[in-house]
């Protein structure tokens, strides 16, 4: 999940990514090109007809898609609704879903997280991330991938989704040899 992405090519490679493993990808605007960008288009190649592709003009459309009772607080810090999904430990089956948030800012690895069917994966922007505020109250539920260079402020965002994926469809046994 991609939570106001700015740059297409970027996006185009996460579609790709998403086509080949037949994972859903969920888009949440505002977004910072249109979906007919000829870089969007160009970056996922002929693979759009295999994308799953679910878009929300902004946080609370998917907060409400995913469970309409209940309202979450989108990345700009505005409250919906007290009840947050991804403080549930159900999966996405059980009708809550669980959320599992990525930042270079997070304290604890990618690879502490534990990945089940139905996750969301939620990555921000290629320049803001997701946000402090917004992160602050998900901390338990938010991850890195580790960087050793210090100079290195973050991964490309496309790689960074990659990473984390493949992790994720490992522990969940998607993953053939």
């Amino acid at each position: 999940m991609l939570v106001r992405p700015e740059i297409p090519q970027n996006t185009g490679s996460i579609a790709r990514l998403a086509a080949a493993t037949r994972t859903r990808l969920h888009l949440i605007g505002p977004l910072g090109f249109s979906l007919e960008d000829r870089y969007l288009k160009r970056a996922g190649l002929d693979y759009w007809p295999l994308v799953d592709l679910r878009t929300y003009l902004a946080w609370d459309d998917f907060a409400a898609a995913q469970n309409p009772q209940s309202r979450v607080q989108d990345p700009q810090g505005q409250e919906q609704n007290p009840q947050e999904p991804e403080r549930n430990p159900q999966s996405l089956n059980s009708g809550t879903p669980r959320l599992k948030y990525f930042s270079a800012r997070a304290a604890r690895s990618y690879l502490e997280a534990d990945y089940a069917p139905g996750d969301f994966l939620v990555f921000g922007s290629e320049t803001k991330g997701l946000g402090k505020e917004f992160l602050r109250a998900r901390i338990e539920v938010t991850y890195k991938i580790p960087i050793f260079e210090p100079g290195v402020r973050s991964l490309n965002l496309a790689n960074a989704v990659s990473i984390v994926l493949y992790e994720a469809l490992r522990q969940t046994g998607r993953l053939i040899a």
